[in-house]
């Protein structure tokens, strides 16, 4: 196989629009888990502490989260059909894009400084932001 043809299958995988997650951010994931014949919405919500392959379909982020005393780490390939949406809920002033450190660090130790962003426009689709303008033009004829 060439490719090109790998290239445009994975395109062709790939979601039209997605949030700019980088590292330091935390993210309330939602995932579809298949049990027996049903689909139900799990939500994952944690510090993002890496970051791969930036602009390829195989696009993947981790995210950690201490629930009951334990670290629990989950990585999501951002483009997969079962991840229904990602929302930011925070962004972290961080340096660099793997956190690993945080493994270690417990408490108030393991806390990110929060930077100021506009929520509403991170989590806002490109997509979805091209249909509102159309639907705005529409009425502005009617």
């Amino acid at each position: 196989m060439s490719f090109e043809l790998l290239k445009m299958v994975g395109d062709a995988q790939k979601k039209n629009a997605v949030v700019d997650v980088r590292s330091g951010d935390t993210v309330r994931v939602s995932q579809k888990i298949k049990e027996g014949d049903k689909f139900r919405i799990q939500v994952f919500e944690g510090t993002v502490i890496r970051v791969d392959r930036k602009a390829s379909h195989t696009e993947r982020f981790v995210v950690r989260k201490v629930t009951s005393g334990i670290g629990v780490e989950k990585s999501f390939l951002i483009h997969s059909p079962l991840v229904e949406k990602i929302e930011i809920v925070r962004r972290g002033k961080v340096r660099r894009n793997n956190l690993r450190y945080l493994r270690e660090r417990s408490g108030k130790s393991a806390r990110l400084i929060g930077k100021d962003f506009d929520r509403k426009a991170v989590n806002a689709l490109p997509v979805e932001e091209a249909a509102e303008e159309k639907a705005e033009e529409a009425k502005a004829e009617a």
